[in-house]
């Protein structure tokens, strides 16, 4: 099985899509990657789910990986009296750390950081930013704020924070509880929610100990301001627009979601565009014209993958999602304008070796009739290079290492193949050209290019490329070692 795009799917999976079967419809409708919310479900509902992915992938033959989604702290108010209460614009109302019922001019705010926090002239979101308030007078155990934006305040209600750094882990206690269950059990990537800094990564990265890569989710007015420390620590990025939208003004994500993708594309990490892609989807057959502009725009932008939520994970038409993100992906890759944007887009990257190396295959690859790139890897990094320039013909990604090719699932245009291992370049240029002929890349008339390092199973030495004939008897004509 073999996908006729490059971008990435991320299918969330949840009450909609909990059945093997179900697993197997949306992998073979075009998902990739298997998202686990973590936020929702028990650890022995999270391991049947991983239970049955890899059984899907040892049927298929085909690497999956699977991301668990961490939950972050979750700001919330305490509880009301008598019920829901009304706050009208220029209302005075009070957050504080006392647990008496709230009511219509206070209620329990059970996070002394916040306060700590606040300032004079800070803002207070409530309930995905519904209702707004700004602050007025504050103390490390209160806030009295005035109503600016006016709606109904329940129990439980999320609270938002945008313009201060809150002093607060991005791992609560759950969430370290869930990183360790999701490292035993074998994920292949970590989502951490509630970036603030680069600091929050390295904890997650420390507690991970190299067992899954660490995605850090960029959902936070902080994060955004410290992008390129928190890219520079990081193993890939997820753009969570639903709370930056929440924190920002809605019309500055656009650009900051462009902006975010094209520093992860340099930086050769794999980057996620994430929330509402296709909502309507949830109890709609059909997506709306915006959604899929919106998709679309993400795939023009050379966004690695692109996620379903609720649409995969609790709506009414899964894989009629997941199929309309596989035709949008083919849609747009089809046209001649996304090559022009992709390449306007690159920025070249001379520091070593391996870089002159994938910038040589690219260029090959637009001056010859090659058929794919195979490159060999035995941390994933060569192969995220070569993605990073986004070539014209497919990747064929090659390792010994199962858990190296299920992270590279997440990267553009990358088709992950389990080879032996290798101890010579020849071997190399043989499992590779077989892999091309076998996945449907190339027939025994084509020539691929095929990348490697000398010496082999040593991470970090691409040294090698080769133009090399998809028909055996050639090879080894050409080179009877």
């Amino acid at each position: 099985m073999r996908r006729h795009r490059n971008v990435k799917i991320v299918a969330t999976l949840g009450p909609a899509s909990g059945s093997k079967e179900m697993i197997r419809a949306l992998f073979e409708a075009g998902a990739d990657v298997f998202r686990l919310n973590m936020s929702h479900g028990s650890h022995d509902d999270h391991r049947a789910r991983h239970a049955e992915i890899r059984e899907i992938e040892a049927e298929t033959g085909r690497p999956i990986a699977i991301l668990a989604d961490l939950q972050g702290p979750k700001l919330r108010v305490g509880q009301f009296g008598s019920g829901p209460q009304e706050l009208a614009v220029g209302d005075r109302f009070r957050f504080d750390l006392d647990s008496a019922p709230g009511d219509t001019r206070r209620v329990q705010l059970p996070h002394p950081e916040i306060f700590e926090a606040l300032t004079e002239g800070s803002e207070l979101l409530v309930n995905d930013g519904k209702i707004r308030l700004r602050v007025d007078r504050c103390g490390h155990d209160f806030a009295d704020c005035t109503v600016t934006v006016a709606g109904t305040i329940s129990d439980r209600k999320g609270v938002n924070v945008p313009d201060v750094v809150l002093p607060l882990a991005a791992l609560s206690a759950k969430d370290r509880d869930d990183l360790e269950f999701a490292c035993e059990l074998g994920v292949d990537w970590l989502a951490l929610s509630f970036v603030q800094r680069p600091e929050d990564v390295e904890e997650a990265i420390a507690l991970a100990q190299g067992r899954a890569a660490v995605l850090s989710k960029i959902e936070k007015p902080a994060a955004v301001r410290a992008f390129d420390q928190i890219l520079a620590v990081s193993d890939g990025i997820m753009v969570a627009r639903g709370d930056l939208g929440v924190e920002l003004p809605v019309h500055s994500v656009p650009p900051i979601q462009k902006r975010l993708v094209r520093l992860c594309r340099a930086a050769a990490k794999p980057v996620i565009v994430a929330t509402q892609m296709l909502e309507s989807m949830i109890e709609s057959p059909m997506p709306t014209r915006a959604e899929v502009s919106d998709v679309a725009n993400a795939i023009y932008e050379g966004a690695d993958a692109v996620m379903l939520s609720a649409e995969s994970a609790a709506g009414s038409y899964p894989v009629e999602a997941v199929t309309t993100m596989d035709s949008v992906a083919r849609s747009v890759e089809a046209d001649p304008n996304y090559r022009t944007i992709i390449e306007a887009s690159r920025v070249a990257k001379l520091h070593s070796v391996a870089d002159a190396i994938v910038t040589a295959a690219r260029e090959i690859v637009e001056t010859t009739d090659v058929a794919a790139i195979c490159a060999f890897s035995q941390s994933g990094k060569t192969v995220s290079l070569v993605a990073r320039e986004r070539p014209r013909v497919p990747v064929i990604a090659l390792s010994p290492l199962e858990p190296v090719l299920r992270r590279m699932t997440l990267t553009w245009g990358t088709h992950c193949v389990v080879t032996p291992r290798l101890h010579r370049f020849k071997e190399a240029v043989v499992n590779g050209t077989r892999a091309a002929r076998d996945f449907g890349f190339a027939d025994e008339t084509r020539q691929v290019v095929v990348m490697a390092g000398v010496p082999f199973n040593v991470p970090g030495t691409t040294n090698i490329l080769r133009i090399a004939p998809c028909d055996e008897r050639l090879i080894y004509a050409t080179d009877p070692e």
